[in-house]
């Protein structure tokens, strides 16, 4: 079995986001919890672009530099996250498990 690359973990995370925030619609949500999921989707964005530039690094000072913001950044995303679901728009299994893998993928960047 091949083991899936930390960018390719990082967008099975982006795309579950993706679903959970489309299951509510626009129009539902208020001001403060439509800016909190635009900046879940910011930043799960600029986390995995932190994920492919330290895949895609030419050196290792380069690709450490991009491991700390990225551990940072996926941080980050968990804490939106548990910020949603104190609203009620993330369940608990779904903050489990996001931040479980968000955390795998942090502890891999090294």
């Amino acid at each position: 079995m091949a083991t899936i690359s930390l960018l390719q973990q990082t967008k099975e995370i982006e795309a579950h986001i993706g679903v959970i925030i489309a299951e509510y619609g626009v129009d539902t949500l208020d001001f403060a919890e439509r800016e909190l999921f635009a900046t879940i989707k910011r930043q799960i964005i600029d986390a995995r672009l932190d994920v492919r530039d330290y895949e895609y690094a030419d050196t290792r000072t380069e690709q450490l530099a991009y491991a700390a913001a990225g551990r940072k950044r996926l941080d980050q995303v968990r804490r939106y996250i548990v910020k949603a679901s104190e609203q009620g728009l993330f369940s608990a299994v779904d903050v489990a498990q996001l931040s479980a893998n968000l955390e795998i993928i942090s502890k891999q960047l090294s």
